[in-house]
């Protein structure tokens, strides 16, 4: 199962491996891939959308939704 999300505040790699990281530690074993120019993480696994959301904010980026 794959979903993807639109995540604002993303300018660089250091962004995308915050998010990265982040999402895996609540999911760790989904593949976790960022687009940081259009502001999209594709999630591949197992991984509930909630946290995913909150593992996104916790990290001190805004979680817009569905991509």
């Amino acid at each position: 199962m794959s979903a993807s999300y639109r995540i604002d505040g993303m300018t660089c790699q250091g962004c995308a491996r915050s998010v990265t990281k982040a999402i895996q530690a609540v999911a760790p074993s989904a593949e976790v891939a960022v687009d940081v120019e259009a502001g999209v993480v594709t999630v591949t696994g197992p991984a509930d959308g909630d946290q995913v959301k909150r593992a996104v904010e916790d990290a001190g980026f805004d979680f817009v939704g569905p991509a």
